[in-house]
């Protein structure tokens, strides 16, 4: 369906102002299918990323300021973050011994498992919005929104 039609809108629009929109109403029906992934293990998007953030240190803990520079949103308030993950025993939080300035974060086990849980399911979701593309159009669509994105 096309944008105009989604947002039932009776005017003509502009291509510039289209991609926005397309843009905008694409990434809101990802997330709120991707919400939808998440909502049994209670996590919202943005705690999810942070778990992901965290299995890529391999075991080596990553403070604030590596994770808030992976976020996605990086408008993300981290500490708030973290802080709902530390108490659903996803993640640990301690003073580094060698900076008491610098919290260091881990996750933990059960972070671990919720994620491997989760892996199928993500990439199930993946899949889905993918599927009515083939590779080369998979290619070209990241293609023009990074030539788009990076202005």
């Amino acid at each position: 369906m096309k944008i105009e039609e989604e947002i039932k809108s009776t005017i003509p629009l502009d291509n510039s102002k289209k991609i926005i929109l397309n843009v905008l109403y694409t990434q809101n029906v990802i997330n709120d299918n991707f919400n939808e992934v998440l909502k049994p293990y209670e996590i919202s998007g943005e705690q999810y990323n942070v778990l992901r953030i965290l299995r890529g240190q391999k075991g080596n803990p990553a403070n604030m300021c590596v994770i808030q520079e992976r976020m996605l949103a990086r408008t993300s308030n981290t500490t708030r973050l973290v802080d709902k993950l530390l108490l659903k025993d996803l993640v640990t939080r301690k003073v580094c011994p060698e900076n008491r300035r610098k919290i260091e974060v881990l996750i933990t086990q059960k972070g671990l498992e919720v994620l491997t849980d989760l892996d199928p399911k993500v990439v199930a979701h993946e899949n889905h919005f993918a599927k009515n593309l083939n590779t080369e159009e998979l290619e070209q669509l990241n293609l023009l929104l990074e030539k788009f994105r990076n202005q």
